[in-house]
């Protein structure tokens, strides 16, 4: 049985004072759904934000992870740092991470392999960019996403791995792609995974829309029947908000 999840991305914002006001005015909000709640604040931030919810029903998750247990890794985090402050899950794959970082699929493999491998669960993104879609190769782009960061793994593993679907013409652009255009895509992906591991475990993985989803869409866009939830950017950053989407489910 698959989870209707919105998770809060936070990026590069918020400073410890502004992490602590947004996280007051969220434990003041009321949730009306069953959904998953998570936040990702910035790695450094992120102690305090669990000992701030430890006795919330918000979980608190990282933005990204290096793929080695330890080293000599300038400025990265290992996924048993994540761990030691209270994170169990972390987002990997990100479309920023993937243009500004140079991630490719198979570095995010590692990734993927060594937060498994470390027992946290994995919120893995992927989409396409505007040129993809205008020529018609969207589902061609993701469907080679998910294959070559995720196909060497056994269908177990998916019960730790959530799927997040970002087109990235719509991410912070005030874009959105259409609740048809989502589920479509959702559909597809489901599908690509149906192909490799069977109708059981592709029907049980959580399959998040990650693309300016705000108060005023999110309910049309969660009623879709391969939409799960929502990987939440900008309108993460006011709890009203958040927790307006939280409640369109």
């Amino acid at each position: 049985m698959r989870k209707n999840i919105v998770a809060g991305n936070w990026k590069m914002n918020n400073d410890l004072p502004q992490t602590e006001v947004l996280i007051s005015n969220l434990k003041k909000q009321t949730q009306t759904s069953n959904a998953e709640v998570m936040i990702a604040p910035t790695f450094t931030n992120l102690w305090h934000a669990f000992e701030a919810l430890r006795q919330s029903n918000i979980e608190v998750i990282a933005q990204n992870m290096h793929f080695a247990e330890h080293g000599a890794y300038t400025g990265e985090v290992s996924a048993s740092m994540l761990q030691s402050v209270g994170v169990q899950t972390v987002i990997l794959g990100h479309s920023e991470r993937r243009a500004y970082f140079n991630e490719t699929d198979e570095l995010l493999a590692k990734k993927v392999d060594q937060a498994l491998k470390s027992n946290l669960r994995v919120i893995f993104c992927f989409g396409e960019e505007l040129a993809d879609r205008k020529s018609n190769k969207h589902e061609a782009v993701v469907a080679s996403q998910i294959q070559n960061a995720l196909f060497h793994l056994e269908a177990s593993a998916f019960k730790n791995i959530v799927l997040a679907y970002e087109p990235v013409w719509a991410i912070g652009t005030g874009e959105t792609a259409s609740p048809e255009q989502a589920q479509d895509m959702h559909a597809f992906i489901r599908r690509t995974l149906e192909s490799k591991y069977g109708h059981i475990a592709s029907n049980n993985v959580s399959i998040l829309y990650g693309g300016s989803v705000k108060p005023g869409n999110a309910k049309e866009i969660f009623s879709k029947p391969d939409v799960d939830g929502g990987l939440i950017g900008g309108a993460a950053l006011k709890a009203e908000d958040f927790y307006a989407i939280v409640n369109a489910f």
